[in-house]
Protein backbone atom coordinates (compact mmCIF):
# COMPACT_ATOMS: atom_id res chain seq x y z
CA UNK A 1 0.00 0.00 0.00
CA UNK A 2 1.31 3.44 -1.11
CA UNK A 3 -0.52 5.48 1.31
CA UNK A 4 -2.90 5.69 3.57
CA UNK A 5 -6.44 8.50 3.80
CA UNK A 6 -5.79 11.85 4.94
CA UNK A 7 -6.34 12.02 8.77
CA UNK A 8 -8.37 14.95 9.76
CA UNK A 9 -10.20 16.14 12.56
CA UNK A 10 -13.25 15.04 10.46
CA UNK A 11 -11.98 11.57 10.18
CA UNK A 12 -11.41 11.73 13.74
CA UNK A 13 -15.04 12.87 14.59
CA UNK A 14 -16.37 10.16 12.58
CA UNK A 15 -14.83 7.48 14.43
CA UNK A 16 -15.50 8.90 17.81
CA UNK A 17 -19.08 9.90 18.01
CA UNK A 18 -21.00 6.93 17.07
CA UNK A 19 -19.16 5.54 20.05
CA UNK A 20 -19.79 8.42 22.50
CA UNK A 21 -23.40 7.98 21.24
CA UNK A 22 -23.35 4.04 21.70
CA UNK A 23 -22.35 4.17 25.14
CA UNK A 24 -25.42 6.64 26.18
CA UNK A 25 -27.78 3.71 25.62
CA UNK A 26 -25.52 1.31 27.91
CA UNK A 27 -26.96 2.57 31.22
CA UNK A 28 -30.55 2.70 29.69
CA UNK A 29 -30.51 -1.03 29.56
CA UNK A 30 -29.55 -1.41 33.40
CA UNK A 31 -32.37 1.00 34.43
CA UNK A 32 -34.90 -0.65 32.67
CA UNK A 33 -34.33 -4.39 33.63
CA UNK A 34 -34.21 -2.87 37.21
CA UNK A 35 -37.70 -0.67 36.58
CA UNK A 36 -39.43 -3.66 34.85
CA UNK A 37 -38.87 -6.31 37.28
CA UNK A 38 -39.70 -3.57 39.90
CA UNK A 39 -42.95 -3.35 38.46
CA UNK A 40 -43.06 -6.97 40.20
CA UNK A 41 -43.48 -5.03 43.63
CA UNK A 42 -40.95 -7.70 45.44
CA UNK A 43 -37.45 -7.22 46.20
CA UNK A 44 -35.59 -10.63 45.30
CA UNK A 45 -36.20 -10.41 41.80
CA UNK A 46 -34.83 -7.45 41.73
CA UNK A 47 -31.63 -8.33 43.99
CA UNK A 48 -31.71 -11.47 42.26
CA UNK A 49 -31.31 -9.59 38.65
CA UNK A 50 -28.36 -7.15 40.04
CA UNK A 51 -26.41 -10.27 41.71
CA UNK A 52 -26.85 -12.07 38.80
CA UNK A 53 -26.06 -9.11 36.18
CA UNK A 54 -22.92 -7.90 38.49
CA UNK A 55 -21.52 -11.80 38.32
CA UNK A 56 -21.69 -12.17 34.76
CA UNK A 57 -20.36 -8.76 33.71
CA UNK A 58 -17.42 -9.59 36.12
CA UNK A 59 -16.77 -12.64 34.42
CA UNK A 60 -17.33 -11.48 30.83
CA UNK A 61 -15.35 -8.41 31.66
CA UNK A 62 -12.00 -10.83 31.24
CA UNK A 63 -12.29 -11.26 28.04
CA UNK A 64 -12.36 -7.59 26.92
CA UNK A 65 -9.19 -8.14 25.75
CA UNK A 66 -10.52 -9.58 22.70
CA UNK A 67 -12.00 -5.96 21.58
CA UNK A 68 -8.63 -4.29 22.05
CA UNK A 69 -6.33 -7.24 20.71
CA UNK A 70 -8.36 -7.52 17.68
CA UNK A 71 -8.84 -3.74 16.97
CA UNK A 72 -5.06 -3.10 17.18
CA UNK A 73 -4.22 -5.83 14.36
CA UNK A 74 -6.56 -5.44 12.16
CA UNK A 75 -6.66 -1.73 12.14
CA UNK A 76 -2.67 -2.61 11.15
CA UNK A 77 -3.61 -5.38 8.29
CA UNK A 78 -6.23 -2.70 7.05
CA UNK A 79 -3.07 -0.02 7.23
CA UNK A 80 -1.00 -2.67 5.28
CA UNK A 81 -3.70 -3.00 2.35
CA UNK A 82 -4.01 -6.44 3.42
CA UNK A 83 -8.15 -7.08 3.69
CA UNK A 84 -7.82 -11.20 3.44
CA UNK A 85 -5.61 -10.71 6.55
CA UNK A 86 -8.43 -8.54 8.41
CA UNK A 87 -11.00 -11.12 7.82
CA UNK A 88 -8.38 -13.68 9.58
CA UNK A 89 -7.83 -12.08 12.15
CA UNK A 90 -11.63 -11.77 13.07
CA UNK A 91 -11.82 -15.48 12.44
CA UNK A 92 -8.91 -16.19 14.91
CA UNK A 93 -10.67 -14.12 17.53
CA UNK A 94 -13.91 -15.36 17.10
CA UNK A 95 -12.67 -19.13 17.67
CA UNK A 96 -11.09 -17.99 21.05
CA UNK A 97 -14.44 -16.10 21.66
CA UNK A 98 -16.41 -19.85 20.90
CA UNK A 99 -13.68 -21.60 23.17
CA UNK A 100 -14.25 -19.18 25.44
CA UNK A 101 -17.76 -18.97 25.84
CA UNK A 102 -18.39 -22.99 25.74
CA UNK A 103 -16.10 -23.35 28.58
CA UNK A 104 -17.99 -20.99 30.54
CA UNK A 105 -21.17 -22.80 29.93
CA UNK A 106 -19.24 -25.98 31.07
CA UNK A 107 -17.99 -24.54 34.26
CA UNK A 108 -20.66 -22.22 35.46
CA UNK A 109 -21.95 -24.49 38.27
CA UNK A 110 -18.14 -24.08 39.69
CA UNK A 111 -17.96 -20.30 38.70
CA UNK A 112 -21.29 -19.34 40.05
CA UNK A 113 -21.09 -21.46 42.91
CA UNK A 114 -17.83 -19.60 44.09
CA UNK A 115 -19.84 -16.23 43.45
CA UNK A 116 -22.29 -16.51 45.74
CA UNK A 117 -19.69 -17.76 48.32
CA UNK A 118 -17.79 -14.55 48.00
CA UNK A 119 -20.95 -12.38 48.02
CA UNK A 120 -23.51 -14.25 50.01
CA UNK A 121 -27.48 -13.27 49.42
CA UNK A 122 -30.78 -14.65 51.14
CA UNK A 123 -31.92 -17.84 49.89
CA UNK A 124 -34.60 -16.53 47.52
CA UNK A 125 -32.46 -14.12 45.83
CA UNK A 126 -29.98 -17.04 45.41
CA UNK A 127 -32.33 -19.07 43.63
CA UNK A 128 -33.92 -16.31 41.45
CA UNK A 129 -30.43 -15.25 40.45
CA UNK A 130 -29.61 -18.84 39.92
CA UNK A 131 -32.72 -19.14 37.82
CA UNK A 132 -31.23 -16.16 36.15
CA UNK A 133 -27.86 -17.21 35.43
CA UNK A 134 -28.76 -20.93 34.18
CA UNK A 135 -30.63 -19.01 31.33
CA UNK A 136 -27.96 -16.04 30.77
CA UNK A 137 -25.24 -18.37 30.62
CA UNK A 138 -25.72 -19.77 27.18
CA UNK A 139 -25.27 -16.58 25.22
CA UNK A 140 -21.70 -16.32 26.79
CA UNK A 141 -20.29 -17.48 23.51
CA UNK A 142 -22.02 -14.59 21.55
CA UNK A 143 -21.66 -11.95 23.97
CA UNK A 144 -17.43 -12.81 23.89
CA UNK A 145 -17.73 -13.20 20.17
CA UNK A 146 -19.25 -9.54 20.21
CA UNK A 147 -16.00 -7.83 22.03
CA UNK A 148 -14.16 -9.38 18.82
CA UNK A 149 -16.60 -7.93 16.20
CA UNK A 150 -16.73 -4.82 18.19
CA UNK A 151 -12.88 -4.19 17.80
CA UNK A 152 -12.85 -5.16 14.17
CA UNK A 153 -15.67 -2.72 13.45
CA UNK A 154 -14.17 0.08 15.38
CA UNK A 155 -10.34 -0.92 13.05
CA UNK A 156 -12.05 -0.95 9.91
CA UNK A 157 -13.79 2.47 11.05
CA UNK A 158 -17.43 1.29 10.85
CA UNK A 159 -18.05 2.75 14.32
CA UNK A 160 -21.79 3.83 12.93
CA UNK A 161 -21.98 -0.07 12.93
CA UNK A 162 -21.36 -0.19 16.71
CA UNK A 163 -23.81 2.28 17.32
CA UNK A 164 -26.73 0.35 14.69
CA UNK A 165 -25.41 -3.01 17.15
CA UNK A 166 -25.89 -1.55 20.45
CA UNK A 167 -28.98 -0.37 19.73
CA UNK A 168 -30.70 -3.16 18.45
CA UNK A 169 -29.56 -4.93 21.00
CA UNK A 170 -30.52 -2.46 23.53
CA UNK A 171 -33.77 -2.08 21.59
CA UNK A 172 -34.79 -5.38 21.47
CA UNK A 173 -34.05 -6.40 25.27
CA UNK A 174 -36.08 -3.81 26.11
CA UNK A 175 -39.08 -4.91 23.87
CA UNK A 176 -38.50 -8.20 25.05
CA UNK A 177 -38.45 -7.50 28.47
CA UNK A 178 -41.71 -5.58 28.63
CA UNK A 179 -43.09 -8.70 26.71
CA UNK A 180 -41.56 -11.41 28.89
CA UNK A 181 -42.17 -9.41 32.27
CA UNK A 182 -45.05 -7.40 32.00
CA UNK A 183 -46.85 -9.15 29.33
CA UNK A 184 -46.22 -12.91 29.90
CA UNK A 185 -45.30 -12.63 34.01
CA UNK A 186 -42.02 -14.78 33.61
CA UNK A 187 -39.82 -12.79 36.01
CA UNK A 188 -36.32 -12.75 36.38
CA UNK A 189 -36.63 -15.65 33.94
CA UNK A 190 -37.97 -13.15 30.89
CA UNK A 191 -35.42 -10.80 32.39
CA UNK A 192 -32.61 -13.17 31.48
CA UNK A 193 -34.74 -14.36 28.06
CA UNK A 194 -34.53 -11.00 26.38
CA UNK A 195 -31.05 -10.27 27.25
CA UNK A 196 -30.69 -13.91 25.55
CA UNK A 197 -32.21 -13.22 22.25
CA UNK A 198 -30.47 -9.69 22.35
CA UNK A 199 -27.31 -11.20 22.72
CA UNK A 200 -27.36 -13.90 19.90
CA UNK A 201 -29.62 -11.02 17.47
CA UNK A 202 -26.54 -8.62 17.64
CA UNK A 203 -24.33 -11.44 17.05
CA UNK A 204 -25.89 -12.57 14.04
CA UNK A 205 -26.39 -8.84 13.16
CA UNK A 206 -22.47 -8.44 13.69
CA UNK A 207 -21.50 -11.32 11.49
CA UNK A 208 -23.82 -9.61 8.56
CA UNK A 209 -21.83 -6.66 8.69
CA UNK A 210 -18.38 -8.38 8.79
CA UNK A 211 -19.51 -11.44 5.99
CA UNK A 212 -17.08 -9.81 3.26
CA UNK A 213 -13.95 -9.90 5.28
CA UNK A 214 -15.18 -13.00 6.70
CA UNK A 215 -15.61 -14.98 2.83
CA UNK A 216 -12.66 -13.65 1.68
CA UNK A 217 -10.42 -15.32 4.62
CA UNK A 218 -12.38 -18.57 4.84
CA UNK A 219 -10.08 -21.08 4.16
CA UNK A 220 -6.89 -18.81 3.34
CA UNK A 221 -3.47 -20.68 3.57
CA UNK A 222 -1.56 -20.15 7.17
CA UNK A 223 -4.66 -18.81 8.43
CA UNK A 224 -3.93 -20.96 12.15
CA UNK A 225 -0.30 -20.63 11.13
CA UNK A 226 1.61 -20.99 14.99
CA UNK A 227 3.81 -17.59 14.39
CA UNK A 228 0.08 -15.97 13.64
CA UNK A 229 -1.41 -17.51 17.05
CA UNK A 230 1.78 -16.64 18.65
CA UNK A 231 1.40 -13.19 17.97
CA UNK A 232 -2.35 -13.07 18.75
CA UNK A 233 -2.16 -14.66 21.98
CA UNK A 234 1.01 -12.38 23.17
CA UNK A 235 -1.08 -9.01 22.33
CA UNK A 236 -4.40 -11.06 24.27
CA UNK A 237 -2.24 -12.27 26.99
CA UNK A 238 -0.29 -8.66 27.50
CA UNK A 239 -4.00 -6.73 27.52
CA UNK A 240 -5.10 -8.85 29.92
CA UNK A 241 -2.90 -8.65 32.19
CA UNK A 242 -3.28 -5.18 31.88
CA UNK A 243 -6.81 -4.78 32.72
CA UNK A 244 -6.85 -7.38 35.51
CA UNK A 245 -4.55 -5.24 37.20
CA UNK A 246 -6.20 -2.07 36.41
CA UNK A 247 -9.48 -3.66 37.51
CA UNK A 248 -7.62 -4.69 40.72
CA UNK A 249 -6.99 -1.04 41.27
CA UNK A 250 -9.87 0.09 40.80
CA UNK A 251 -11.58 -2.32 43.02
CA UNK A 252 -9.09 -1.81 46.30
CA UNK A 253 -9.83 1.67 45.87
CA UNK A 254 -13.87 0.44 46.34
CA UNK A 255 -12.37 -1.73 49.54
CA UNK A 256 -10.70 0.96 51.10
CA UNK A 257 -13.45 3.66 50.79
CA UNK A 258 -15.51 1.28 53.56
CA UNK A 259 -12.85 1.79 56.03
CA UNK A 260 -13.78 5.24 55.77
CA UNK A 261 -17.52 4.85 56.84
CA UNK A 262 -20.81 4.02 55.32
CA UNK A 263 -21.27 7.44 54.41
CA UNK A 264 -18.49 7.55 52.71
CA UNK A 265 -18.43 4.69 50.95
CA UNK A 266 -21.55 5.41 50.10
CA UNK A 267 -20.56 8.69 48.57
CA UNK A 268 -17.77 7.23 46.98
CA UNK A 269 -19.81 5.33 44.89
CA UNK A 270 -21.51 7.68 43.96
CA UNK A 271 -18.61 9.60 42.67
CA UNK A 272 -17.66 6.71 40.45
CA UNK A 273 -20.48 7.28 38.78
CA UNK A 274 -18.79 10.15 37.41
CA UNK A 275 -15.76 8.02 36.42
CA UNK A 276 -18.02 5.64 34.35
CA UNK A 277 -19.51 8.75 32.61
CA UNK A 278 -16.09 9.76 31.68
CA UNK A 279 -15.23 6.73 29.98
CA UNK A 280 -18.33 6.81 28.51
CA UNK A 281 -17.52 10.09 27.14
CA UNK A 282 -14.02 9.80 25.88
CA UNK A 283 -14.04 6.41 25.00
CA UNK A 284 -14.45 7.21 21.35
CA UNK A 285 -11.14 8.97 21.41
CA UNK A 286 -9.39 6.56 22.25
CA UNK A 287 -10.70 4.15 19.94
CA UNK A 288 -10.10 6.49 17.34
CA UNK A 289 -6.66 6.38 18.11
CA UNK A 290 -6.57 2.35 18.01
CA UNK A 291 -7.91 2.66 14.68
CA UNK A 292 -5.94 5.88 12.79
CA UNK A 293 -2.37 4.94 14.94
CA UNK A 294 -3.00 1.37 13.80
CA UNK A 295 -3.94 1.83 10.38
CA UNK A 296 -0.63 3.94 10.08
CA UNK A 297 1.46 1.29 11.85
CA UNK A 298 0.29 -0.96 8.95
CA UNK A 299 1.12 1.32 6.40
CA UNK A 300 4.39 2.16 7.61
CA UNK A 301 3.96 5.60 7.57
CA UNK A 302 5.28 6.70 11.28
CA UNK A 303 4.37 10.88 10.64
CA UNK A 304 0.72 9.52 9.90
CA UNK A 305 1.00 7.69 12.90
CA UNK A 306 2.08 10.67 15.14
CA UNK A 307 -0.85 12.91 13.21
CA UNK A 308 -3.64 10.70 14.57
CA UNK A 309 -2.07 10.51 17.84
CA UNK A 310 -2.02 14.33 18.08
CA UNK A 311 -5.29 14.67 16.59
CA UNK A 312 -7.08 11.97 18.40
CA UNK A 313 -5.90 13.23 21.39
CA UNK A 314 -6.55 16.77 21.17
CA UNK A 315 -10.14 15.93 20.91
CA UNK A 316 -10.13 13.62 23.99
CA UNK A 317 -8.05 16.46 26.62
CA UNK A 318 -11.05 19.02 24.29
CA UNK A 319 -13.34 16.28 25.23
CA UNK A 320 -12.44 16.02 28.81
CA UNK A 321 -12.34 19.72 29.33
CA UNK A 322 -15.68 19.77 28.46
CA UNK A 323 -16.85 17.26 31.28
CA UNK A 324 -14.88 18.77 33.67
CA UNK A 325 -17.11 21.99 33.21
CA UNK A 326 -20.18 20.14 32.96
CA UNK A 327 -19.22 18.14 36.59
CA UNK A 328 -18.26 21.75 38.00
CA UNK A 329 -21.31 23.13 37.25
CA UNK A 330 -23.76 20.25 37.43
CA UNK A 331 -21.70 18.09 39.46
CA UNK A 332 -24.27 18.99 42.67
CA UNK A 333 -27.30 18.07 40.64
CA UNK A 334 -26.36 14.75 39.16
CA UNK A 335 -25.43 13.90 42.91
CA UNK A 336 -28.76 14.81 43.69
CA UNK A 337 -30.04 12.72 41.17
CA UNK A 338 -28.09 9.57 42.25
CA UNK A 339 -29.03 9.58 45.65
CA UNK A 340 -31.93 11.21 48.00
CA UNK A 341 -29.93 10.46 51.23
CA UNK A 342 -28.76 14.23 52.83
CA UNK A 343 -25.55 12.89 54.45
CA UNK A 344 -24.26 11.05 51.22
CA UNK A 345 -25.08 14.25 49.28
CA UNK A 346 -22.68 16.39 51.64
CA UNK A 347 -20.45 13.90 51.50
CA UNK A 348 -20.19 14.04 47.76
CA UNK A 349 -20.56 17.41 47.54
CA UNK A 350 -16.77 17.76 49.66
CA UNK A 351 -15.25 15.32 47.40
CA UNK A 352 -17.10 16.18 44.08
CA UNK A 353 -13.39 18.86 43.26
CA UNK A 354 -11.40 15.39 42.29
CA UNK A 355 -13.98 14.34 40.00
CA UNK A 356 -14.11 17.84 38.48
CA UNK A 357 -10.36 17.33 37.55
CA UNK A 358 -10.38 13.50 37.10
CA UNK A 359 -11.17 13.71 33.46
CA UNK A 360 -8.09 16.76 32.32
CA UNK A 361 -6.05 14.08 34.76
CA UNK A 362 -6.42 11.17 33.34
CA UNK A 363 -6.85 11.68 29.47
CA UNK A 364 -3.47 11.22 28.72
CA UNK A 365 -3.67 7.12 30.04
CA UNK A 366 -6.56 6.71 28.01
CA UNK A 367 -5.17 8.41 24.70
CA UNK A 368 -2.03 6.52 25.44
CA UNK A 369 -3.98 3.28 26.04
CA UNK A 370 -5.77 3.97 22.41
CA UNK A 371 -2.48 4.47 20.66
CA UNK A 372 -0.57 1.45 22.09
CA UNK A 373 -3.21 -0.97 21.60
CA UNK A 374 -3.34 0.62 17.49
CA UNK A 375 0.87 0.09 17.51
CA UNK A 376 0.17 -3.15 19.72
CA UNK A 377 2.84 -2.59 21.90
CA UNK A 378 0.99 -4.60 24.40
CA UNK A 379 4.07 -5.53 26.19
CA UNK A 380 5.05 -1.66 26.87
CA UNK A 381 1.20 -1.00 28.54
CA UNK A 382 1.77 -4.40 30.53
CA UNK A 383 4.83 -3.06 32.14
CA UNK A 384 4.21 0.22 32.77
CA UNK A 385 0.55 -0.88 34.02
CA UNK A 386 3.31 -3.26 36.78
CA UNK A 387 5.16 -0.06 37.87
CA UNK A 388 2.20 1.85 37.83
CA UNK A 389 0.49 -0.46 40.24
CA UNK A 390 3.93 -0.46 42.43
CA UNK A 391 3.81 3.31 42.39
CA UNK A 392 -0.08 3.03 43.35
CA UNK A 393 -0.06 0.83 46.36
CA UNK A 394 2.74 3.24 47.96
CA UNK A 395 0.33 6.03 47.68
CA UNK A 396 -2.35 3.81 49.38
CA UNK A 397 -0.06 3.21 51.68
CA UNK A 398 0.26 7.07 52.54
CA UNK A 399 -1.78 9.38 51.35
CA UNK A 400 -5.16 8.29 53.07
CA UNK A 401 -3.00 7.79 56.68
CA UNK A 402 -2.50 11.03 56.26
CA UNK A 403 -5.56 12.73 54.48
CA UNK A 404 -8.34 10.55 54.45
CA UNK A 405 -10.54 10.30 51.78
CA UNK A 406 -9.18 12.62 49.80
CA UNK A 407 -6.13 10.99 50.54
CA UNK A 408 -7.59 7.95 48.60
CA UNK A 409 -8.96 10.14 45.61
CA UNK A 410 -5.71 11.74 45.61
CA UNK A 411 -4.07 7.68 45.17
CA UNK A 412 -6.36 6.79 42.49
CA UNK A 413 -5.06 10.38 40.60
CA UNK A 414 -1.53 9.02 41.52
CA UNK A 415 -2.76 6.10 39.55
CA UNK A 416 -3.55 7.55 36.28
CA UNK A 417 -0.85 9.81 36.27
CA UNK A 418 1.85 7.54 36.98
CA UNK A 419 -0.06 5.44 33.86
CA UNK A 420 0.36 8.21 31.93
CA UNK A 421 4.35 8.98 32.99
CA UNK A 422 4.88 5.37 32.44
CA UNK A 423 3.60 4.96 28.92
CA UNK A 424 4.61 8.02 27.22
CA UNK A 425 8.58 7.52 27.85
CA UNK A 426 7.51 4.44 25.15
CA UNK A 427 5.78 6.31 22.71
CA UNK A 428 8.64 6.99 20.50
CA UNK A 429 8.84 3.00 20.07
CA UNK A 430 5.09 3.75 18.43
CA UNK A 431 6.51 5.67 15.62
CA UNK A 432 9.35 3.54 15.24
CA UNK A 433 7.90 0.35 14.45
CA UNK A 434 6.15 2.09 11.81
CA UNK A 435 8.86 2.49 9.74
Amino acid sequence: MTGIRPITHRRVLAIALPIVLSNATIPILGAVDTGVIGQLGEAAPIGAVGVGAVILTSIYWVFGFLRMGTSGLVAQAHGAGDGTETGAHLIRALVIAAVAGLSLILLHPLLFGAAFRLAPASAEVETLAGRYLAIRIWGAPATIALYAITGWLIAMERTRHVLVLQLLQNGLNIVLDLGFVLGLGHGVGGIAAATLIAEFSGLALGLWFCREALMAATGRAGLFARHRLMRLLRVNSDIMIRSVLLQASFTSFIFLSAGEGDVTLAANQVLLQFLQITAFGLDGFAFAAESLVGQAAGARRPAALRRAAVLSSQWGVAGAALLGLVFLVAGPWIIDLLTTATEVRAEARHFLPWLVAAPLIGIASWMLDGIFIGATLTGRMRRAMIETVCVYVMALLILPTAFGNHGLWAALMVLNLTRALTMARFYPEAEAAAR
